[in-house]
């Protein structure tokens, strides 16, 4: 195992397509990262870089101690798993998980033993003597995994290796990959543009657009405290809904405004927002984002007891139940509705894969509420906004000021 760096990490195609801007990280031996974005931010050629796979632009790319920009892939003691499995068709279970084993001369028997205790691990031991094409797409993908784990390496490297799966499986193998890295413990960067993945894998997130990295967090810190519009957008399921708003300054405190409803901003918000360099009341008397998640809008008759926050009137246009809970979309006035271009290619309302272009329901707001809700499509209902859970961010730089 190993600690990876990377400092001022930089892909430069052709004379000036820029893939990745230096990139600076500091992975700690045994972390599981994940890079996440939409399809052509940078993520899977930022993995090829470290991997060797890309030729580095500038910057460098450590493992351990060890500055590795210059070594072959086979030299920098790193394993790949692939999103297509790579496995060799003519070869069986067994000799497909110790071919880079037998390549390196190992003996037979050291072979054998890393191959049976890897197939142990991920409980394909009865698969051992069949060829790739008797295999399920979920056998295949362990088949994979393990011929990575006999290399016994100082990193795992895995680019999409769910993404040929259907969606249970996926849920299946993201929940074995994780108990894989508790049990081994190696260091891992995992490539993904579900976003979902990310949030329920990773010990920390790399958020990446454009070539840049937006945040690095962990899941429940970039969740709860998004740096910008783009990264509220992309983390969480159903995606944060944005609403142009004024903000104002009263007796009170700081108010959001945006057509008949206010949303008081609490004092503690502003507060710690102060604490990291932000001054939301500078912005008193000028338009921001409002960035409000699905959850904290609720139906007014199930909101708790002394839950303070705006009230706001909406009319279903579409409704999904989901069994525990309902999906409320419904829209706000044109001039109200707050798009910023960054939000293009978020998880879409329901599953989280940020490959399509926009969100399945277009325009429309939504609201997680409870399952018991009377709500109906086109009658008007009262929804209630937990205000201690509202965001705004510049319409400028769309950056967080709250």
């Amino acid at each position: 195992m190993a600690e990876v760096t990377l400092e001022d990490v930089t892909k430069v195609y052709g004379e000036d397509v820029l893939a990745v801007d230096k990139m600076n990280l500091d992975i700690p031996d045994g972390e599981f990262v994940v890079f996440v974005g939409p399809s052509g931010c940078g993520k899977s050629t930022a993995l090829r870089m470290i991997a060797g796979l890309e030729d580095i632009s500038g910057g460098k790319v450590f493992i351990g101690d060890e500055v590795v920009n210059d070594l072959p892939p086979r030299d920098r003691d790193i394993a790949m798993v692939f999103q297509n499995y790579a496995l060799y068709p003519h070869m069986n279970v067994r000799e497909n998980m110790g071919f880079a084993l037998k390549l390196r001369k190992m003996d037979k028997s050291e072979i054998n033993r890393r191959v049976d205790d890897a197939a142990r691990i991920l409980s394909i031991e009865k698969f051992l003597d069949r060829k790739p094409k008797a295999l399920s797409g979920g056998q295949r993908q362990r088949v994979a995994l393990g011929r990575a784990i006999v290399r016994e390496p100082k990193a795992f490297l895995m680019d999409e290796p769910l993404s040929n799966l259907d969606a249970k499986l996926r849920v299946q193998m993201r929940t074995e990959i994780a108990k894989l890295h508790n049990r081994i413990g190696t260091t891992s960067i995992y490539v993904t543009h579900d976003q979902t993945e990310a949030m329920t894998m990773a010990d920390r997130i790399v958020v990446l657009k454009d070539g840049l990295v937006q945040q690095i967090a962990t899941p429940q810190i970039m969740y709860e405290n998004p740096n910008n519009v783009f990264v509220a957008g992309f983390i969480g399921s159903p995606a944060m809904n944005f609403i142009k708003a004024r903000l104002e300054k009263g007796d009170g405190g700081l108010v959001a405004t945006f057509g008949g409803t206010r949303v008081p901003i609490s004092r503690e918000s502003v507060g710690e927002a102060k604490e990291r360099g932000r001054d939301p009341e500078s912005f008193a008397g000028k338009e921001v984002i409002l960035g409000i998640r699905p959850e904290h809008i609720e139906d007014a008759e199930f909101a708790e007891d002394g839950a303070t926050g705006g009230v706001m009137e909406a009319e279903p246009q579409v409704i999904e139940s989901m069994g525990s809970e309902k999906y409320l979309y419904f829209e706000v006035a044109e001039d109200q509705a707050a798009h910023p271009r960054s939000t293009e290619g978020v998880a879409d309302a329901a599953g989280g894969d940020a490959d399509d272009d926009e969100p399945d329901f277009g325009d429309l707001m939504v609201a997680r509420v409870a399952a018991e809700s009377q709500a109906r499509r086109g009658t008007g209902l009262r929804l209630a906004i937990d205000s201690t859970k509202v965001r705004l961010f510049d319409p400028e730089s769309e950056e967080s000021i709250l």
